[in-house]
């Protein structure tokens, strides 16, 4: 499967290794904004073909998938012209904030033929299955709240994620994997949205927290910020117990998970992959020429994409006056 890459975001540099590990997959281009830094970039990761514009790769008959890396607020956009150009899509997260598009892509994907997935890499490692897996099978009794975050320091104030107009903000870039978390556990959408944040003076949330209701009285505690330190943490408490996981989100080659029932604690330890995101990309590929089920399906990912808006929206309402 031939990969055109849609920009030279600084993620690709996780992707290209993953990319060229995948037996069955190679890259052809990558696009830019401008020839120049598409040239650059094609020497620097030895990519055979350069291209001035999203759209000229899209145009492109020996590009068979497309990823794309761009700031939020181009995620939809360019699915949309990717699908309609004929090209499988592995779109960076978040795919859309805005469920109806979900709707849309679903609908004009399986028109054209083609496979559009949403760039969750942990919802490809043996971590996220483990977890599934204990949860699914009653390890702590019955699910009561999932409690998530994904919080780093960001301070450069010419950093994209800091945009309001391309789409940036805690909840978009970090809380969304939180969010997907806690829909994948629950299975289903959530039901309500609570959430407050800390905004900066363009709009753009720095720092939110929220709570999510899904069905059989479940709840789940979402932070995402940009003000504290890196740290990632999901725990599961149920009926009979707790299990907690450290790194959710970005695993290790080895994964400590600890799981305490009915007052005792066992530790058990999970082997990971040796290159993230190469799972993700063998995943892709077997949907795309195997026609295997992708991993993340878009009902999931309109599922995460109401969420999100939800809590957005809750968010926004004015504040308590004192």
């Amino acid at each position: 499967m031939r990969w055109g890459l849609l920009s030279t975001a600084r993620i690709n540099r996780r992707l290209i290794p993953a990319m060229r590990a995948c037996a069955r997959s190679a890259i052809t281009a990558v696009a830019s904004r401008t020839l120049s830094r598409a040239r650059t970039f094609a020497r620097e990761w030895d990519i055979p073909i350069a291209l001035e514009g999203y759209r000229s790769l899209l145009d492109r008959d020996d590009v068979d998938a497309v990823y794309i890396p761009l700031p939020n607020s181009l995620h939809a956009e360019w699915t949309f012209k990717a699908i309609a150009a004929g090209k499988h899509v592995l779109c960076e997260k978040p795919l859309a904030t805005n469920p109806a598009d979900v709707d849309r892509m679903q609908a004009a994907a399986h028109a054209a033929g083609v496979i559009v997935e949403e760039g969750f890499m942990y919802r490809h490692e043996p971590l996220t299955d483990q977890v599934v897996a204990l949860v699914s099978a009653g390890a702590v009794g019955a699910v009561r709240a999932v409690v998530s975050g994904f919080t780093y320091a960001r301070n450069r104030p010419d950093d994209v994620r800091l945009s309001a107009s391309l789409g940036g903000g805690a909840l978009l870039d970090v809380g969304c994997y939180p969010v997907s978390y806690a829909c994948l556990l629950a299975g289903s959408a959530a039901l309500s949205a609570t959430a407050t944040a800390r905004f900066l003076p363009d709009g753009v949330d720095e720092e939110m927290a929220g709570v999510l209701r899904f069905r059989g009285d479940r709840m789940a505690s979402i932070y995402a910020g940009f003000r504290a330190a890196y740290r990632t943490w999901l725990d599961v408490l149920g009926s009979e117990g707790s299990l907690s996981v450290p790194h959710p989100f970005k695993p290790d080659g080895r994964e400590p998970l600890v799981l305490e029932r009915l007052g005792d604690r066992r530790h058990i330890e999970v082997r990971g992959s040796e290159l993230l995101f190469l799972r993700q990309v063998e995943h892709f590929v077997g949907a795309v020429i195997d026609g295997l089920p992708v991993t993340v399906t878009l009902d999931e990912s309109r599922r995460v994409a109401s969420a999100l808006a939800a809590l957005a929206a809750s968010a926004r309402r004015p504040e308590i006056e004192a």
